[in-house]
């Protein structure tokens, strides 16, 4: 599972190495193909080729809607499949590194099942402009937390 945070960088090339706590786990559990795609264009998200094909065979069994469609429409339009090269390296897509301002230092999250690649001073201003709530934390009902 992927958890927690950690800075990294995309090069002028557009490449993004993986951090090493992230890298090992996709070594361990993933292979090196990726889908990086966004639904919104605000981020980058990384899934491993595993993950990605169980979300496409939850969609495909789903009768057509315009949600349907328009998740598909974002995610296709935003992603592409990369290989992780020798180096740990995947190849963030042109189109979403310039609308998601994903180039130079950046910040990778693990969220479980895939990585979000951030812009970091955006997102800070994000986190900070709407924190998570105390009525959002209970209306999880995770026992717990």
């Amino acid at each position: 599972m992927f958890r927690g945070s950690s800075q990294a960088r995309v090069d002028e090339k557009g490449r993004l190495k993986l951090p090493a706590d992230f890298k090992r786990l996709v070594d361990e559990q993933y292979g090196p193909v990726f889908y990086i795609t966004s639904r919104d264009g605000v981020d980058a998200e990384v899934f491993p080729m595993k993950e990605w094909e169980a979300i496409e065979q939850a969609i495909k069994v789903l009768p057509g809607s315009a949600a349907k469609k328009k998740f598909l429409d974002a995610t296709n339009y935003y992603g592409a499949v990369v290989e992780m090269d020798a180096q740990g390296r995947v190849l963030i897509p042109q189109k979403l590194r310039e609308k998601a301002s994903v180039t130079g230092d950046v910040t990778v999250m693990g969220q479980q099942t895939y990585l979000r690649v951030v812009n970091d001073e955006l997102h800070q201003a994000k986190l900070d402009a709407n924190p998570v709530t105390d009525d959002e934390i209970e209306s999880l009902n995770i026992v717990g937390l």
